[in-house]
Protein backbone atom coordinates (compact mmCIF):
# COMPACT_ATOMS: atom_id res chain seq x y z
CA UNK A 1 0.00 0.00 0.00
CA UNK A 2 3.04 2.32 0.81
CA UNK A 3 6.50 2.35 -0.15
CA UNK A 4 8.64 5.32 1.30
CA UNK A 5 12.17 5.99 1.15
CA UNK A 6 14.51 9.12 2.35
CA UNK A 7 11.48 10.98 3.41
CA UNK A 8 12.03 14.24 5.13
CA UNK A 9 10.11 16.82 6.03
CA UNK A 10 11.05 20.57 7.67
CA UNK A 11 8.59 22.54 9.60
CA UNK A 12 9.52 26.45 10.62
CA UNK A 13 12.99 28.06 10.75
CA UNK A 14 16.05 28.66 13.31
CA UNK A 15 15.32 27.64 16.98
CA UNK A 16 11.17 26.69 15.89
CA UNK A 17 11.86 24.60 13.49
CA UNK A 18 11.22 20.80 13.62
CA UNK A 19 12.38 18.14 11.09
CA UNK A 20 10.74 14.50 9.95
CA UNK A 21 12.30 11.91 9.03
CA UNK A 22 11.20 8.55 7.77
CA UNK A 23 14.28 6.70 6.12
CA UNK A 24 12.03 3.51 5.05
CA UNK A 25 8.29 2.86 5.72
CA UNK A 26 6.72 -0.26 3.84
CA UNK A 27 3.07 -0.82 4.26
CA UNK A 28 1.47 -3.74 3.13
CA UNK A 29 -2.84 -3.36 1.84
CA UNK A 30 -5.11 -4.55 4.70
CA UNK A 31 -2.35 -3.72 7.77
CA UNK A 32 -3.24 -2.21 10.81
CA UNK A 33 -0.40 0.31 12.31
CA UNK A 34 -0.22 2.63 14.92
CA UNK A 35 1.76 5.65 15.13
CA UNK A 36 2.93 6.51 18.82
CA UNK A 37 5.14 8.47 20.27
CA UNK A 38 5.31 11.41 22.60
CA UNK A 39 2.96 14.73 22.36
CA UNK A 40 4.94 17.35 19.78
CA UNK A 41 6.84 14.98 18.28
CA UNK A 42 5.00 14.78 14.75
CA UNK A 43 2.71 12.65 14.33
CA UNK A 44 -0.35 14.39 13.14
CA UNK A 45 2.36 15.65 10.67
CA UNK A 46 3.42 12.52 9.16
CA UNK A 47 -0.18 11.36 9.26
CA UNK A 48 -0.43 14.62 6.98
CA UNK A 49 2.42 13.50 4.53
CA UNK A 50 0.94 10.34 4.18
CA UNK A 51 -2.53 11.60 3.40
CA UNK A 52 -1.25 14.07 0.91
CA UNK A 53 -2.11 17.19 2.16
CA UNK A 54 1.25 18.01 2.99
CA UNK A 55 3.88 17.98 0.80
CA UNK A 56 7.81 16.50 1.65
CA UNK A 57 10.58 18.31 1.33
CA UNK A 58 12.38 15.24 -0.10
CA UNK A 59 11.60 11.77 -0.66
CA UNK A 60 13.40 9.20 -2.81
CA UNK A 61 10.24 7.03 -3.52
CA UNK A 62 7.05 7.82 -1.82
CA UNK A 63 4.96 5.23 -3.74
CA UNK A 64 0.91 4.29 -2.93
CA UNK A 65 -0.89 1.17 -4.23
CA UNK A 66 -4.13 3.09 -4.41
CA UNK A 67 -6.47 0.78 -5.83
CA UNK A 68 -4.16 -0.98 -8.25
CA UNK A 69 -0.76 -0.82 -9.63
CA UNK A 70 1.69 1.83 -7.15
CA UNK A 71 0.96 5.53 -7.91
CA UNK A 72 4.48 7.62 -7.44
CA UNK A 73 3.51 10.94 -5.49
CA UNK A 74 6.24 12.26 -6.14
CA UNK A 75 5.13 12.56 -9.80
CA UNK A 76 2.00 13.75 -8.19
CA UNK A 77 3.25 16.53 -6.71
CA UNK A 78 4.78 18.02 -9.68
CA UNK A 79 2.09 17.60 -11.42
CA UNK A 80 0.14 20.05 -9.57
CA UNK A 81 -3.06 19.21 -6.62
CA UNK A 82 -5.65 18.23 -8.96
CA UNK A 83 -4.42 14.52 -9.42
CA UNK A 84 -3.00 14.20 -5.67
CA UNK A 85 -6.78 15.85 -4.49
CA UNK A 86 -8.39 12.87 -7.09
CA UNK A 87 -6.47 9.90 -5.42
CA UNK A 88 -6.89 11.25 -1.97
CA UNK A 89 -10.73 11.98 -2.48
CA UNK A 90 -11.24 8.31 -4.21
CA UNK A 91 -8.71 6.25 -2.07
CA UNK A 92 -8.53 8.02 1.47
CA UNK A 93 -10.89 8.41 4.03
CA UNK A 94 -9.38 11.07 7.03
CA UNK A 95 -10.81 10.64 10.80
CA UNK A 96 -9.88 14.11 12.29
CA UNK A 97 -9.41 14.46 16.03
CA UNK A 98 -12.24 16.69 16.27
CA UNK A 99 -14.33 14.68 14.03
CA UNK A 100 -14.65 17.72 11.38
CA UNK A 101 -18.15 17.07 10.63
CA UNK A 102 -19.86 20.43 8.87
CA UNK A 103 -22.02 21.69 11.23
CA UNK A 104 -24.51 22.79 9.19
CA UNK A 105 -25.59 19.44 7.63
CA UNK A 106 -27.30 16.19 9.35
CA UNK A 107 -25.68 13.36 10.43
CA UNK A 108 -27.13 11.96 7.56
CA UNK A 109 -25.52 14.54 5.12
CA UNK A 110 -22.24 14.24 6.65
CA UNK A 111 -21.48 10.72 6.18
CA UNK A 112 -22.67 11.49 2.83
CA UNK A 113 -20.45 14.01 2.07
CA UNK A 114 -17.64 11.98 0.13
CA UNK A 115 -19.77 9.56 -1.80
CA UNK A 116 -22.27 12.84 -3.35
CA UNK A 117 -18.21 14.45 -4.24
CA UNK A 118 -17.53 11.44 -5.47
CA UNK A 119 -21.06 10.60 -7.43
CA UNK A 120 -20.59 6.90 -5.82
CA UNK A 121 -23.31 4.64 -4.94
CA UNK A 122 -23.24 3.24 -1.48
CA UNK A 123 -25.16 -0.45 -1.14
CA UNK A 124 -23.59 -0.78 2.35
CA UNK A 125 -24.21 2.23 3.79
CA UNK A 126 -27.31 1.05 5.67
CA UNK A 127 -25.25 -1.76 6.86
CA UNK A 128 -22.27 0.36 8.20
CA UNK A 129 -24.69 3.09 10.00
CA UNK A 130 -26.05 0.23 11.85
CA UNK A 131 -22.84 -1.36 12.37
CA UNK A 132 -21.70 2.07 14.29
CA UNK A 133 -24.89 2.52 16.20
CA UNK A 134 -26.06 6.09 14.27
CA UNK A 135 -29.50 4.87 13.05
CA UNK A 136 -31.83 6.72 15.47
CA UNK A 137 -29.28 9.60 14.41
CA UNK A 138 -29.56 10.72 11.13
CA UNK A 139 -31.39 13.42 11.22
CA UNK A 140 -29.95 15.37 14.15
CA UNK A 141 -27.03 18.26 13.63
CA UNK A 142 -23.15 16.90 15.03
CA UNK A 143 -24.34 20.08 17.97
CA UNK A 144 -27.11 17.66 19.21
CA UNK A 145 -25.00 14.70 19.51
CA UNK A 146 -22.25 13.55 22.36
CA UNK A 147 -18.24 13.62 21.63
CA UNK A 148 -18.49 9.82 21.22
CA UNK A 149 -21.36 10.20 18.63
CA UNK A 150 -19.17 12.85 16.47
CA UNK A 151 -16.36 10.64 16.44
CA UNK A 152 -18.36 7.89 15.39
CA UNK A 153 -20.18 10.32 12.78
CA UNK A 154 -16.79 10.47 12.04
CA UNK A 155 -15.98 7.24 11.32
CA UNK A 156 -18.85 6.46 8.98
CA UNK A 157 -18.04 9.48 6.81
CA UNK A 158 -14.56 7.99 6.59
CA UNK A 159 -15.61 4.80 5.45
CA UNK A 160 -18.76 5.58 3.16
CA UNK A 161 -16.56 5.29 0.11
CA UNK A 162 -14.93 2.71 0.74
CA UNK A 163 -11.43 3.72 0.77
CA UNK A 164 -7.98 1.98 0.53
CA UNK A 165 -6.41 3.73 2.97
CA UNK A 166 -7.67 5.45 5.84
CA UNK A 167 -5.89 7.32 8.49
CA UNK A 168 -7.00 8.39 12.06
CA UNK A 169 -5.71 10.97 13.99
CA UNK A 170 -6.26 10.55 17.97
CA UNK A 171 -10.27 9.57 17.21
CA UNK A 172 -10.89 9.03 20.38
CA UNK A 173 -8.91 11.67 22.18
CA UNK A 174 -11.59 13.54 24.04
CA UNK A 175 -13.23 10.05 24.95
CA UNK A 176 -13.66 8.31 27.75
CA UNK A 177 -11.09 5.18 28.05
CA UNK A 178 -13.96 2.92 27.78
CA UNK A 179 -15.73 3.95 25.09
CA UNK A 180 -12.21 4.66 23.78
CA UNK A 181 -11.16 1.13 23.37
CA UNK A 182 -14.85 0.03 21.63
CA UNK A 183 -14.51 2.80 19.25
CA UNK A 184 -10.88 1.63 17.90
CA UNK A 185 -11.88 -2.25 18.37
CA UNK A 186 -14.96 -1.17 16.11
CA UNK A 187 -12.98 0.78 13.56
CA UNK A 188 -10.23 -2.25 13.47
CA UNK A 189 -13.09 -4.40 12.89
CA UNK A 190 -14.64 -2.34 10.28
CA UNK A 191 -11.46 -1.43 8.03
CA UNK A 192 -10.49 -5.35 8.40
CA UNK A 193 -13.83 -6.18 7.01
CA UNK A 194 -13.22 -3.86 4.04
CA UNK A 195 -9.73 -5.13 3.35
CA UNK A 196 -8.33 -1.45 4.00
CA UNK A 197 -4.98 -0.48 5.61
CA UNK A 198 -5.54 1.28 8.71
CA UNK A 199 -2.89 3.96 10.07
CA UNK A 200 -3.98 5.85 13.56
CA UNK A 201 -2.46 8.22 15.61
CA UNK A 202 -1.87 7.45 19.19
CA UNK A 203 -0.45 8.28 22.62
CA UNK A 204 -2.57 5.80 24.48
CA UNK A 205 -0.26 2.97 24.59
CA UNK A 206 -1.83 0.84 27.50
CA UNK A 207 -4.68 0.63 24.87
CA UNK A 208 -2.77 -0.08 21.81
CA UNK A 209 -1.44 -3.01 23.86
CA UNK A 210 -4.52 -4.71 24.03
CA UNK A 211 -5.06 -4.76 20.27
CA UNK A 212 -3.79 -6.47 17.55
CA UNK A 213 -1.96 -3.57 15.82
CA UNK A 214 1.84 -3.28 15.16
CA UNK A 215 3.64 0.19 15.17
CA UNK A 216 5.51 3.11 13.64
CA UNK A 217 7.30 4.34 16.80
CA UNK A 218 8.99 8.33 17.57
CA UNK A 219 12.04 8.33 17.89
CA UNK A 220 14.53 11.37 18.92
CA UNK A 221 17.73 12.08 16.75
CA UNK A 222 20.35 12.72 19.39
CA UNK A 223 22.79 15.81 18.43
CA UNK A 224 20.90 17.06 15.30
CA UNK A 225 21.19 20.81 14.62
CA UNK A 226 17.42 21.22 14.77
CA UNK A 227 14.82 19.40 16.67
CA UNK A 228 14.56 15.84 14.50
CA UNK A 229 12.34 12.80 14.98
CA UNK A 230 12.77 9.73 12.83
CA UNK A 231 9.74 7.49 12.79
CA UNK A 232 10.57 3.70 12.00
CA UNK A 233 8.84 0.40 12.00
CA UNK A 234 8.87 -1.24 15.19
CA UNK A 235 10.23 -4.71 14.73
CA UNK A 236 8.73 -6.15 17.35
Amino acid sequence: MLEIEGLYCQRGDGTDGFRLEVPRLRVAAGEALAITGPSGCGKSTLLDLLGLVLRPDHADRFDMGGGGEAVDIKALWKAGRDPLALLRGRHIGYILQTGGLLPFLSVRDNIALSLRLLEMKAPHLPRLVDRLGLVGLLDKQPAALSVGERQRVAIARALAHRPALVLADEPTASVDPENAGRIIALLLDMVQAMGATLLLVSHDWDMLDRLPIDRICAQTVPDAPVPTTRFVRDAA
